[in-house]
């Protein structure tokens, strides 16, 4: 009986991270390909790269990551606003580090497609992304 609760428990929590990961890939008007995915040599970390790309007018929701996110913008112009700070807009070329933990957004408020280089170094086997309501 205790083994069929554990074993219960592990399914729900990795059902509820599992579709943590797909609903920050899926937002509506950003499309994140993951290009690769790494232990590192630090113990309990992981790094992800990935390609997100944000459509003209959206808006990300406000999240944080359980870890480091550096940004690279490969095309358009991006607002990010991280708490505490002023917003900044990159254009492609420009870097973003944005600290664990930190709350934090990204907008398009151009005509064409925005897209950045998201490195992460993250806790392992934490959600990649947590919505802030």
């Amino acid at each position: 009986m205790k083994t069929t609760r554990i074993v219960a428990t592990a399914m729900v929590v990795a059902t509820c991270s599992l579709a943590a990961h797909v609903a920050h890939s899926q937002w509506l008007g950003i499309k994140r390909t993951d290009l690769q995915q790494h232990d590192l040599s630090a113990a309990g970390r992981e790094v992800i790269q990935a390609r997100v790309e944000i459509a003209p007018g959206v808006t990300a929701p406000r999240h944080w990551h359980p870890g480091e996110e550096i940004v690279y913008v490969l095309e358009g112009v991006l607002e990010y606003q991280l708490d505490g700070q002023p917003p900044v807009t990159l254009k492609a070329g420009d870097v973003l580090f944005v600290p664990a933990r930190v709350i934090h957004t990204a907008k398009n408020h151009g005509k064409v497609n925005g897209a950045e280089l998201a490195t992460y170094v993250v806790e392992k086997g934490k959600p990649l992304s947590v919505v802030v309501d």
